[in-house]
């Protein structure tokens, strides 16, 4: 009996020390995504143009990284604050700890070799070595074209500096503290596609732009669920209530099936008149969404059309979204 009693504790310490080791090494040897690349980009005035056009229109970097005037519909960027950071991501909203947008002009990143911005952006990896949490979709912006990129990294570093140093250091509930380690992963990104190339060219606008990430649901771990790429019904609370994304399929009930690519454009583009109010507030004043219209409305209309082309080829799901449901009240729309 005590020979048993005693290759049982051999066997649970040995356990104990592979938890504990595979426990440290998650700590304190990951992410491991290499080294940032020695990396200079050599700005000009058509590289910075093509940043300011990506990161305010279609990866959004600015949308995030900026203050949002909640009061009015779409949340549009309040002028002054581009790249200050400071947006929240709390529990509240679904996050398995507290995360905060950094600010991401030159009063900040000025420390940062263009390097180490590049593989923030693409591999999750900040310049300390600690890993980011995917609220900022680098695995998306990881298989993008690295001029595009680049483009990106010219333009914030043309943004006005604003000192912003409130701005709290990000929280990890267990077990996303050790998680979030393994999530960074080296890309070497991809060549953007020939405009002429209506289908691969959209779906790389609709990688970058992250379509995908908030038009497809996931469970109560944060997973997508299998066979709902773009179906909507993610939720996002709101100060006034509930919204959801919307069925991007070309399902011809509940998603896009019966949109032409001039009305796609047009819903978007309408977004850009300078009194743009979303169609459902026009039933419920309350309504709001995170959605950043306006900053999409500023894509141009071939890329406009791209997304719309790629978006009529994914597997149609019926899926129909109740879009919004007030706070505190039983009624809801579709």
């Amino acid at each position: 009996m005590k020979k048993v009693l005693r290759i049982l504790a051999i066997v649970a310490g040995v356990i104990v020390l592979l938890v504990a080791g595979g426990i440290s090494y998650i700590k304190f040897a990951l992410p491991n995504v290499g080294p940032a690349p020695d990396l200079v980009v050599q700005a000009d005035t058509a590289q910075v143009a093509r940043g300011e056009y990506l990161a305010n229109h279609v990866a959004v970097c600015i949308d995030c990284h900026s203050e949002r005037n909640w009061k009015i519909s779409s949340g549009p960027v309040v002028v002054g604050t581009e790249g200050k950071g400071g947006e929240a991501f709390t529990r509240e909203m679904g996050f398995p700890g507290l995360y905060f947008a950094r600010n991401i002009t030159p009063a900040h990143l000025s420390s940062w070799t263009d390097g180490e911005v590049y593989r923030a952006i693409t591999a999750g990896v900040s310049k300390d070595g600690r890993a980011l949490f995917p609220v900022m979709p680098y695995g998306n912006f990881g298989q993008a074209d690295p001029e595009d990129i680049k483009a990106i990294i010219a333009y914030v570093r043309s943004l006005k500096p604003i000192e912003n140093n409130s701005i709290p250091e990000p929280e990890s509930d267990f077990p996303m503290n050790l998680i979030i380690n393994t999530i960074p992963t080296k890309s070497e990104g991809s060549k953007r596609p020939d405009p002429a190339d209506s289908l691969a060219y959209g779906k790389y606008l609709v990688t970058l732009a992250s379509c995908g990430d908030c038009h497809t649901p996931v469970d109560d771990k944060g997973q997508k669920l299998p066979g709902m790429d773009f179906a909507g019904g993610r939720s996002f609370p709101m100060p006034t209530g509930t919204v959801r994304a919307a069925n991007l399929t070309p399902d011809a009930e509940s998603g896009i099936g019966t949109w032409t690519k001039p009305a796609f454009i047009a819903r978007f583009k309408a977004a850009a008149q300078p009194d743009f109010k979303h169609p459902l507030t026009l039933e419920h004043a309350e309504f709001n969404t995170i959605m950043p219209w306006i900053m999409y409305s500023g894509m141009s209309e071939q890329d406009l059309g791209a997304i719309y082309s790629y978006l009529k080829t994914v597997s149609p799901v019926k899926n129909a979204v109740i879009k919004f449901s007030p706070k505190g009240k039983e009624v809801a729309i579709r």
